[in-house]
């Protein structure tokens, strides 16, 4: 049985004169410190996302990685069980992670926030233990924002999520399966076990015998 244990680290650089600092997993104590800023507003408005972030860092398993400039948090990545209503919930395997979400204020694009978050959040070797998946929908892209089709924007995440181990998985899930743009990803740590790895591709091909 895993102790989802969760060793923090930390790294800072200069950036446009600014010194950024990346930082996690944190805990809900140590966001109820922090400021979010108003551009972090992908996935709902930044009040009802922070809140979220706090009750994720709250978890047991959860992780919440963030970067931030003084105490305003500009970007954050989490980490949790996946949504128990999401197939890859179904057995519920402590063994199986999920990562729920990345995103960076509009006005620190293009700064590697993104990609450094992502690098800090794999210094911990008990992220080992997991495998970590991550379902890329086009509907969540900022595609506006971007200028970039769904498919330029795909490989934008394909290439950031590789730099740590991510690659590309097939699977018959719906929604995956719904639009080409969408794609599963994960990363497979060093101390999965072969059977563990066999129910995770059962847990991709549910059904399979059935179509």
């Amino acid at each position: 049985m895993l102790e989802h244990i969760k060793n923090y680290f930390k790294m800072e650089y200069e950036k446009n004169s600014q010194t950024i600092i990346i930082e996690g997993p944190v805990s809900e104590e140590t966001l109820n410190t922090y400021t979010f800023d108003e551009h972090l507003n992908a996935f709902r408005r930044p009040n009802d996302q922070f809140e979220a972030l706090k009750e994720i860092a709250s978890l047991e398993e959860g992780r919440i990685i963030v970067a931030r400039v003084d105490n305003n948090i500009i970007g954050y990545v989490t980490f949790h069980r996946p949504d128990e209503f999401e197939r890859w919930s179904e057995g519920n395997h402590p063994f199986i992670l999920e990562l729920g979400a990345v995103e960076v204020s509009d006005s620190y694009r293009n700064l590697r926030i993104g990609q450094n978050m992502l690098k800090l959040s794999m210094m911990d070797e008990y992220m080992e233990n997991y495998i970590v998946l991550t379902t890329e929908y086009y509907w969540h892209w900022d595609l506006k924002g971007t200028g970039l089709d769904v498919y330029d924007y795909k490989q934008l995440m394909i290439n950031l999520m590789a730099v740590v181990g991510f690659e590309v998985y097939m699977t018959n899930d719906p929604e995956i399966t719904s639009h080409p743009a969408n794609t599963l990803m994960a990363r497979v740590g060093k101390h999965i076990t072969t059977e563990q790895q066999l129910i995770f591709d059962e847990i991709r091909f549910k059904h399979r015998y059935f179509f």
